[in-house]
């Protein structure tokens, strides 16, 4: 991966030494480079709006705009519009199963990592969510999302929309399956996997693989 083609990561947190010690991590990772930093959620919005970062490691817990908000903020729908690159939003918290962390799941971030993760963890998730993953075991992300949505609501007409095909591959998807893994329970190549799973996200307008585990988990789907 050339300097051009690196992740761009911007870092949240209201501890400048914490930043500064991540930033050293990330520097030091082949394919991926720290663009940017800032102390709190507003300063978060404007410096994602100025550097275009793929990933963001966002703090949950921060004086003035916290965390939650400002993914909230990052992923409305008129600033998402405007956006020319996918953008991720990885959360860091201290508490394992955060309900914070959940609201900003559902609001759009990608997952959440503990603050005292290892530097291979850290980096790894910054990966997996640039590539559109989740960044949570499909049982942990279960039990955050149960406690989201005790009142579940009805379910779009788009699903409606879905292929009976699709429909196996979107349960398969928010049981926390990976497109190999479906390939193997549908009996089907994993680049037919990946289609649907494209046309999935098309149809229901959602934004990725962990999009859809919070849409199923929204409408008792699963």
């Amino acid at each position: 991966m050339s300097a051009a083609q690196d992740i761009r990561v911007l870092l949240v947190d209201d501890q400048e030494l914490f930043r500064t010690g991540v930033a050293v991590i990330i520097d030091a990772q082949p394919g991926m480079r720290v663009v940017g930093h800032a102390a709190e959620g507003l300063e978060a919005i404007e410096r994602v709006e100025e550097l275009e970062p793929d990933v963001v490691l966002m703090d949950i817990r921060m004086p003035g705009m916290d965390g939650v908000e400002a993914t909230r903020q990052l992923f409305a729908a008129d600033r998402a519009g405007r956006r020319t690159r996918p953008l991720r939003v990885l959360v860091l918290t201290t508490f394992n199963l955060d309900d914070r962390a959940a609201t900003a799941i559902c609001l759009g971030a990608s997952g959440f990592l503990l603050k005292d993760t290892t530097p291979v963890m850290l980096c790894e998730a910054i990966r997996t969510v640039y590539s559109g993953n989740a960044v949570l075991a499909p049982a942990d992300l279960a039990a955050l999302l149960e406690g989201q949505f005790r009142t579940r609501t009805p379910v779009p007409v788009a699903y409606g929309t879905l292929t009976d095909k699709e429909r196996d591959v979107f349960i398969a998807v928010a049981k926390g399956n990976s497109n190999l893994e479906i390939a193997g329970l549908l009996f089907a190549g994993e680049s037919t996997v990946k289609t649907h799973v494209g046309a999935i996200l098309r149809k229901l307008g959602l934004r990725d693989r962990v999009q859809i585990v919070v849409y199923a988990h929204e409408h008792g789907l699963v």
